[in-house]
């Protein structure tokens, strides 16, 4: 615990006076902004309370440690929430989870009183994963035969339904009009069934244009989230898969840089990244002269190494046969290895090919050079004021 405060400490400190240089970085994915999270959804349920006494402790801490730096006024500190910290069976009846009632009181008020806003991730695509029941045009933005009436509102989305869920529960302590800022929001690409590029594509568009066109919800009609921060930017391989597969798939890009799919921000269509430089067009793949019985333990070497949960039910190389597995499996970890010869030896159960043996929307990718880092915007070079991609707050595990 004592390692991990100072390093938070260290950190923090490092983000204060980078912010007060006024230089913008880029922390590999993550745009610095002026905003600093203490946490990242702490209160989440399957914590079962274990980071709930640490909050507003440190809270207090980290403001004391802004003011004595004369970055008060500047650096506002935030604690992202997943929407599970309130509940309701009509967005008008949100009210936080009765344990979190009184941490809630004193943080928003925290909040309300140094000026920063309220942050909230918001994920539909979990409701849909998790309940076989739940409508999935409700999921989207393109209308739905099965509104939520609530009184004299009608939800047509469950992103409106869960925001105005959130206001009512600050209302209830007695801050209804506190600004709020979407830290998260996306769909995932792969790993699950209704995690798909055309899915991706549909809801990520969806939030754009409800965004563009300031429609606000029924509890705050005209009057979008200052701000929206669109997850993610890139896939995270390495990412848990506790909660699913599909963790890994959040990226709006291509581990190269490419746009997954096309996405008008208001201000132009995503840019794919110029000058990649690719490995060979070869691949690693099972030779089909050898026997592949013992091929279980080189399988599971190449899948601790490499992401294999495109394989899983749902994935987009979910069915390409054993072979195909073994392939998939042989290659990503081969490209992760920059094409080693070695590293598809395998024993003699691998082979090399100049034949992509990608299977429709199944790829088998080919790996990049070490090169310059490559670089996104959109083609006006600027994303609209109320959508920024990717996760804009400098992080803090508490």
């Amino acid at each position: 615990m004592a390692s991990n405060l100072f390093s938070m400490i260290t950190v923090f400190l490092l983000c204060a006076a980078v912010v007060e240089s006024g230089i913008g970085v880029n922390w590999g994915t993550v745009a610095l902004h002026r905003h600093v999270a203490v946490g990242n959804e702490p209160f989440l349920t399957s914590y079962s309370g274990q980071y709930q006494s640490y909050v507003f402790p440190a809270l207090t801490n980290l403001q004391r440690s802004l003011a004595k730096a004369n970055l008060a006024r500047r650096v506002k500190l935030v604690v992202p929430c997943n929407a599970d910290a309130y509940v309701s069976s009509l967005p008008s009846q949100g009210a936080f989870r009765p344990e979190l009632a009184q941490i809630m009181t004193q943080i928003v008020s925290f909040l309300s009183s140094n000026g920063s806003p309220f942050i909230i991730n918001i994920y539909p695509f979990f409701s849909l994963y998790g309940n076989s029941d739940f409508p999935q045009d409700y999921a989207f933005f393109e209308g739905t035969t099965h509104p939520v009436v609530d009184g004299p509102n009608i939800y047509y989305n469950a992103f409106d339904g869960n925001f105005d869920t959130l206001l009512a529960a600050l209302s209830k302590i007695g801050y209804g009009h506190m600004p709020i800022v979407i830290g998260e929001v996306g769909w995932p690409t792969d790993g699950a069934l209704s995690a798909n590029l055309s899915a991706a594509k549909l809801f990520n568009q969806g939030l754009v244009n409800r965004v563009l066109s300031k429609t606000g919800t029924p509890l705050r009609p005209g009057v979008p989230p200052m701000d929206i921060y669109l997850f993610g930017l890139l896939d995270e391989e390495a990412k848990s898969v506790l909660p699913g597969n599909f963790e890994r798939h959040w990226g709006i890009f291509f581990f190269d840089g490419q746009a997954k799919y096309s996405l008008n921000l208001g201000s132009g269509l995503l840019k794919n990244a110029k000058n990649v430089h690719y490995l060979p067009s070869r691949w690693c793949v099972a030779n089909p002269t050898r026997d592949l019985a013992g091929v279980a333990n080189h399988f599971r070497l190449a899948c601790s190494f490499a992401d294999c949960t495109t394989l899983n039910y749902g994935g987009s190389c979910n069915g390409i046969g054993e072979k195909g597995n073994i392939s998939y499996a042989f290659n990503s970890y081969y490209q992760l290895q920059k094409q080693n010869p070695r590293t598809c030896e395998f024993d003699g159960l691998g082979m090399v090919t100049s034949h992509d043996p990608s299977v429709g929307d199944c790829r088998f990718l080919v790996g990049v050079t070490d090169g310059k880092s490559l670089g996104f915007r959109s083609n006006s070079g600027k994303i609209i004021s109320s959508l920024i991609i990717f996760w804009g707050i400098c992080t803090f595990l508490v």
